[in-house]
């Protein structure tokens, strides 16, 4: 047995020198999931227990079932978590050679056959393998999911890469570690080196240890040296970015980040903190675009824009230290850091119900360490903890994923977890993320909330569209008719540039209003469709007031605080912040069932202190309709109005993964062990304080 000399191409999984020949290093493959085979266990086995199986409306998979049924001893009456399991591998993976006689009637012809079984997940591999047709292939598609690759285990690497060890581990073990591990190990690893190994080593650990400590001071610890980039957050990838600059040594740079405090618990954003006044202390200048307290309160000179958002912004406020801007009569952002304007906490906070309750009962996915928990309905419940201790795996990857699995028919796989109890209180689920609400410039805020249909009747039924013959489709740019053909409705036309992203250009036919000469002659108070669409959501809400189904869908965008931006403000063109809150208005405007789920992904990100006050404000009243709303937050203002709070770590990584706290806000800043009852006790006592020195 010989390899080749070794080279550091060999440990790159890029480079096919060094990639897993069965996987071409991609660390995993595409197979069979049998959770998806049989998605839900309770279901009988005749009603179409068997996914693949449940479409078809032929006899053939039921008689199927009746033979296997009388070989292995089950009736297809049976629910499938009742049959042995002997039958159940026999169904999944065949007789492995026992025959089995089978006796099939399709009401034209009878037969029997004498043949062993391939299993519903051999036949399925066999032809997705063996078929030529595209669509066959998408069809068993739904039943596959990613597993490790079988010949690397996930390591992305030929064996002969993975036969070299450094303190008796390979270089996918490694890569497994948390940053924060990782750093430990690789600082006492030369201690088992003799003289002649740590002289060789020296300059390749120097370089290896001061990569991780950078990584380490951005907040970065928890994660794995070896984690997927397309994983990583918005925050999280900036950071990286911001590690690689610190190691760079360069003076005389300016740096601009725009909110690098994103996705950061209190503890890691004061490390993150410390970096950039590193930065700034090597002699470099940073600009932060920011929202979070601690960093406007850090800065050396802060810049104040506004007054509000939108057409009612634009103008600088306050500019100087941060006293300064607090002492700014004008400045909304000055108010609240000086705690003359604050997010109050409730009066009284609402009733903990101990029957009405969701439980997540063994929760294992990622770091999770088997971790249950109840989170009350009908209330207002904040998931807290460090930046990787487990909060998006708890509510996204497994209470989100399995309830939506139940309740909705997704086909999406929960993380492990035991059982989830109390679903039948619910009637929906929803996940209100920061994803776009549409990826053309035809969506906008108006189709997305059903705004836009009431004001194309409206139009539809004046008296001079009446007497065209014009009917509401003349006034949509979305079918030929009423549309600017030139653009085919879009107000700009494409221009491909090949290797470079698309151009986007104003249509010199309708000049970007997206219709014909015709239906623009179409009047209401003096302003045409085009005009309309061009109006602010503040605008258009004063100008349909007296059409109550305009006006109330244009007036639930103003309460969740997006009164400024157009009503046919093109979706590509909005934040992630903003298409979230245009989702929050179309779930405010329909009809309560107060049966419903809200789960939010840290929904205050991008936000101002005066916008977290109002989205509170839309998030409580989605609670008093009946409904329960869970947020995943680092943000203390919406954490101390949380009528419950789960808080998980208490690291992040390997280091978190258990509840550290549960009970109201109050509770929490009792636990020594939690990092956010430590800060969220030092907001509640340091308010009054700030606001009676600004005084002074």
């Amino acid at each position: 047995f010989t390899i080749p000399e070794i080279e550091p191409r060999l440990f790159s999984f890029n480079n096919p020198f060094g990639a897993c020949p069965t996987c071409d290093g991609l660390g995993t493959q595409q197979a069979i999931d049998p959770n998806l085979i049989v998605p839900d266990e309770t279901a009988v086995l005749k009603d179409g227990a068997i996914a693949p199986w449940a479409r078809s409306s032929s006899p053939y998979y039921n008689q199927t079932l009746e033979a296997l049924g009388k070989a292995y001893g089950f009736k297809i009456g049976a629910k499938w978590a009742d049959i042995p399991e002997e039958a159940r591998q026999a169904i999944l993976y065949g007789t492995k050679g026992k025959e089995i006689t089978f006796q099939y009637d399709d009401g034209l012809r009878s037969y029997q056959t004498t043949k062993a079984f391939e299993g519903v997940i051999p036949n399925l591999e066999r032809r997705w393998k063996e078929t030529d047709s595209a669509w066959s292939r998408e069809d068993i598609e739904r039943f596959m999911a990613s597993t490790p690759c079988p010949a690397c285990n996930g390591f992305r690497l030929k064996p002969e890469a993975l036969a070299v060890k450094v303190g008796m581990k390979h270089i996918g073990e490694i890569t497994e570690m948390s940053i924060r591990k990782a750093d430990a190990w690789f600082r006492d690893i030369d201690s088992s080196f003799n003289d002649k190994q740590r002289e060789i080593a020296a300059r390749i650990l120097k370089e290896i240890r001061e990569r991780l400590q950078f990584l380490n001071d951005v907040g970065l610890d928890y994660l794995t040296l070896a984690r997927n980039s397309g994983t990583l957050s918005g925050g999280e990838s900036q950071r990286i970015r911001l590690a690689s600059q610190i190691g760079s040594g360069l003076t005389g740079v300016l740096y601009v980040l725009d909110e690098p405090s994103i996705g950061l618990h209190q503890r890691d954003n004061a490390r993150l903190l410390d970096t950039l006044r590193h930065l700034r202390d090597l002699g470099n200048t940073v600009i932060v675009v920011e929202h979070d307290e601690d960093a406007i309160l850090t800065a050396d000179y802060v810049v104040d824009i506004g007054p509000a958002a939108g057409v009612h912004g634009g103008k600088i406020i306050a500019q100087g230290s941060p006293q300064d801007v607090m002492s700014n009569a004008n400045s909304l952002t000055g108010k609240y850091l000086s705690g003359a304007m604050e997010v109050a906490v409730p009066a009284e906070r609402r009733k903990i119900s101990k029957s009405k309750r969701i439980r997540v009962v063994g929760a294992r996915g990622n770091n999770l360490k088997n971790v249950s928990a109840d989170i009350p309905l009908g209330t207002f419940t904040a998931v807290t903890g460090v930046s990787g201790g487990g909060k998006s795996t708890f509510l996204i990857e497994t209470l989100f994923k399995a309830a939506s699995r139940r309740i909705m028919g997704s086909r999406e796989h929960p993380a492990e977890h035991d059982r989830i109890e109390g679903l039948e209180f619910l009637d929906k689920v929803i996940d209100i993320d920061q994803s776009p609400i549409g990826r053309t410039p035809r969506s906008n805020p108006a189709t997305y909330t059903g705004a836009f249909t009431p004001i194309r009747d409206w139009f539809a039924g004046l008296p001079e569209a009446k007497a065209r013959g014009y009917q509401p489709g003349r006034f949509s740019f979305n079918v030929k008719g009423g549309r600017c053909e030139a653009c085919q409705g879009d107000g700009v036309i494409k221009i491909e540039m090949h290797f470079l992203p698309d151009v986007y250009v104003t249509c010199d036919v309708c000049h970007g209003k997206r219709y014909n000469r015709e239906t623009l002659e179409v009047l209401f108070k003096g302003k045409s469709i085009a005009d309309v669409l061009d109006m602010t959501v503040e605008e258009g809400a004063e100008f349909f007031s007296a059409v109550p189904a305009v006006r109330d869908k244009l007036e639930t965008l103003v309460k969740v605080g997006l009164g400024y931006i157009k009503v046919g403000q093109q979706a590509t063109t909005l934040s992630g912040g903003e298409a979230q809150r245009v989702k929050l208005a179309k779930e405010l405007s329909r009809r309560a069932t107060g049966r419903t789920l809200y789960i939010l992904d840290e929904p205050t990100t991008g936000l101002h202190f005066h916008d977290v006050a109002k989205l509170l404000e839309v998030l409580h009243e989605l609670v008093e309709q009946g409904n329960t709303v869970v947020v995943i937050e680092h943000n203390l203002e919406v954490i101390k109005t949380a009528d419950w709070v789960i808080d998980l770590g208490p690291e992040g990584g390997d280091g978190g993964g258990e509840i550290v706290a549960v009970g109201r806000p109050e509770d929490i800043v009792k636990e020594k062990r939690s990092y956010t009852g430590h800060f969220l006790k030092e907001l509640l006592e340091r308010r009054p304080k700030r606001s009676s020195e600004a005084a002074e």
